[in-house]
């Protein structure tokens, strides 16, 4: 119920993609987490840097933009990134960040296309500028790799959600990244920035196998990873990285949440980024989603509630995914506290969030309708409970556990009338 949707959709993606090629479509997965905004500085004829991310006086034009792009403030990120676009229209880090409004567009709701085609652009332009710069200043070329094998991960990961199954594209992608990072890793320990890509690296090139096994022949392409490295690599990036350290955060929680049984540690960061970044819906409802799991029900209640008065007032980025997340955590909660009107009222709700985004066969869809059966069958209402089973019945696949359970709750108001 609570599984990571980007690495089931990495898998969905290989097994679909058999045909076209297992390598290329793993690269597209491990490459889409390379998401680092570069700094740069104009080039003149005297110009030799050859890496420019550690410029502070482009960290200090990005900052608040940064701020305001995370912050979901997009028309004042965007004014800034176009700045940075005027001044440095020939590389591609203005083209990148604009392209990173988009995908954070995206992100609450990946079911939404609607911003995929300007997203996609940003990218082609980041590629074509890129190229430039590969193509015509040598000395550039670390840089340019660095950028190009970004944008080429982003579009595979956007091609790969499930909502696009775009296999060919994404493989594609994947296979034009593969030669710009093996062109960005020529120098190493440069920048915290560049271990973010090849920290994920390390972790899932084994975690597939691990959790996979049919997997593990997929993987004999590849250069070994390391687990606890790539994790000591993330928190390196988390601690000490500019630009990419958000993200890093972002991965980092997630992995210490779903996959390293380290809850404690995955709550504190998504604490720190729900203050830091208090106005970006995924990590508010990710930090709800926190609260909920660890039983903190008095402090996860103000939080979903706060969710769905976001929505009610439509602010940016909050929409029927937050509110299907924050209204099953209500539904639940004033159910264990005995107020069956109450939770009644919000697993409600969560249907109509559900069915607003085309969610009906997910687990907070399915468990709300068994919770709104338990409510009915409690009141006394046997004929509404049946209803909300068989529609669980309808909904659910035959193996999962909501469908067995609704199957057994079935039989038991059939012994009862």
């Amino acid at each position: 119920m609570f599984k990571n949707q980007d690495v089931i959709l990495f898998f969905r993606m290989i097994i679909r993609s058999v045909k076209h090629s297992f390598r290329y479509v793993i690269i597209a997965f491990f490459l889409f987490v390379a998401q680092n905004q570069v700094s740069a500085q104009y080039i003149t004829d005297k110009d030799t840097t050859i890496i420019l991310i550690s410029d502070p006086n482009v960290q200090l034009e990005c900052t608040q933009a940064l701020n305001d792009l995370y912050n979901f403030k997009f028309p004042a990120a965007e004014y800034q990134f176009q700045y940075l676009r005027a001044k440095y229209k020939w590389h591609p880090l203005p083209y990148f960040l604009m392209g990173l409004i988009e995908w954070w567009k995206i992100m609450p709701n990946t079911k939404d296309t609607s911003h995929d085609e300007k997203f996609l652009a940003y990218m082609d332009s980041t590629i074509e500028v890129g190229e430039e710069l590969y193509d015509d200043y040598p000395q550039y070329r670390v840089e340019a790799s660095f950028f190009l094998a970004a944008a080429y991960g982003f579009k595979g990961r956007l091609y790969s959600d499930e909502e696009r199954k775009n296999w060919r594209k994404a493989a594609s992608a994947g296979k034009d990244a593969l030669d710009y990072l093996e062109e960005g890793k020529t120098k190493e320990n440069l920048s915290p920035e560049l271990l973010f890509g090849d920290a994920l690296y390390n972790y899932f090139s084994v975690w597939v196998p691990e959790n996979y096994p049919a997997l593990k022949p997929v993987l004999w392409f590849f250069r070994k990873g390391d687990k606890a490295l790539g994790l000591k690599q993330l928190k390196e990036v988390s601690y000490n990285a500019f630009y990419t350290r958000t993200e890093a955060m972002v991965w980092l929680m997630r992995i210490l949440n779903s996959y390293e049984n380290d809850q404690p540690q995955a709550f504190q960061i998504s604490k720190y980024l729900h203050e830091q970044y208090p106005d970006n819906p995924y990590f508010h409802r990710y930090y709800a989603r926190m609260l909920y799991s660890m039983g903190r029900f008095t402090e996860a209640e103000p939080e979903c509630r706060n969710i769905i008065a976001r929505i009610d007032s439509a602010q940016v980025g909050y929409e029927a995914t937050s509110g299907r997340y924050a209204s099953f955590f209500l539904g639940q909660i004033y159910e264990a506290r005995r107020k069956p009107e109450e939770a009644k009222g919000f697993y409600l709700r969560c249907l109509k969030y559900a069915e607003e985004i085309e969610a009906t066969e997910t687990g907070y869809y399915l468990y709300s309708l068994i919770a709104l059966g338990e409510i009915a069958e409690q009141q006394g209402d046997k004929k509404e409970a049946k209803r909300y089973f068989e529609l669980v019945k309808k909904k659910a696949d035959r193996k999962d556990e909501a469908f067995k359970d609704a199957k057994r709750r079935l039989k038991g108001l059939e012994k009862g009338d």
